[in-house]
């Protein structure tokens, strides 16, 4: 067959064309997609006579033209749709990437959020760029940071290595939150030579008293080899999804374990054997963290469903 010129340079336009078109799919159409991504878990430590629906929100990352207060209020709204039992948000609402039109001041981002609803509760904990955002508390190596307060002042829960006892039908379980892991910056500045967390997994748990059920809220999935086969289910955000994801693979993952903990619903064993296995879900954000660029994760709001409901 005999190819012509003009064959030759539409092959060449159409390939160019599409060149061009996956990076403006990536900035100017995915991260202003929103989905919502369920996962119904039933072989779980969990009575399966607890019903609970779980709507979680993380990585907001608010500043213009990206997350504005007017797209987190809609998100806000899709969420309260639901229908959840409870609603947690796993931190960074911060933005901290340069490519915005505006910053969205905490007390505006705050506001928005204000209008979730759900019967049992919105609860909070908070995320690094929360932390990295703050230099008041970078200096005095401690919190709360000003997310914290923001949240607070509108009513929200927020845990800081703290676990609060909740109850559903008469039911109780545990909903514990994690200080963050990457919160406190290195540097001269801070007189600190590495990185610090201000997260302290045991002092959380033992705030639990009884053997009801656990969540644990953790911003960075990074602590889930640590977790005790006592936690029923370990909600994280914190990756984005890798930001790019393609065929279930991140080229670029902020995890010391990689693609390990990403994305998605992650089944591991337990350190118990004889409690099969121990489970989280990640969920892939909603905003943007150092470029806005999304590609194969659009941003979501997870609904985790938990116990089996009636019929």
């Amino acid at each position: 067959m005999r190819i012509t010129r003009r064959a030759l340079l539409k092959g060449f336009g159409a390939a160019v064309l599409a060149m061009l078109a996956v990076p403006g799919y990536a900035v100017a159409v995915e991260p202003i997609r929103l989905r919502t991504q369920t996962y119904r878990l039933r072989q779980l430590r969990w009575p399966q006579d607890l019903p609970l629906k779980i709507a979680i929100l993380a990585d907001i990352h608010a500043c213009r033209p990206w997350m504005s207060p007017e797209r987190i209020e809609y998100i806000v709204k899709q969420t309260n749709a639901l229908d959840p039992d409870v609603i947690v948000l796993l931190g960074d609402y911060n933005a901290s990437h340069h490519w915005v039109t505006e910053w969205v001041h905490s007390r505006d981002w705050s506001q928005a959020l204000s209008h979730l609803s759900a019967p049992l509760g919105v609860h909070a904990i908070m995320g690094n760029h929360d932390w990295w955002e703050d230099k008041v508390a970078q200096r005095r190596g401690r919190g709360p940071v000003f997310g914290q307060l923001a949240l607070e002042k509108v009513g929200i829960k927020v845990y800081d290595n703290d676990a609060f006892r909740l109850e559903k039908d008469g039911r109780p379980f545990w909903l514990a939150g994690l200080g963050d892991q990457y919160a406190l910056l290195p540097g001269e500045l801070w007189g600190r030579s590495r990185l610090q967390g201000v997260d302290d997994l045991p002092a959380t748990l033992a705030k639990i008293t009884d053997d009801a059920p656990v969540i644990l809220m953790a911003h960075e999935p990074d602590i889930f080899p640590h977790v005790p086969d006592r936690v029923s289910l370990t909600l994280a955000g914190h990756t984005h999804g890798g930001q790019v994801r393609l065929f279930g693979y991140s080229p670029i993952v902020p995890s010391r374990y990689g693609n390990r903990y990403a994305y998605g619903h992650v089944i591991e064993s337990a350190h118990d054997l004889r409690h099969g296995s121990k489970q989280m879900i990640v969920s892939g954000g909603l905003g943007c963290s150092i470029i806005p660029v999304r590609f194969g994760v659009p941003p979501e709001i997870v609904v985790v469903e938990l116990g089996s409901r009636p019929a």
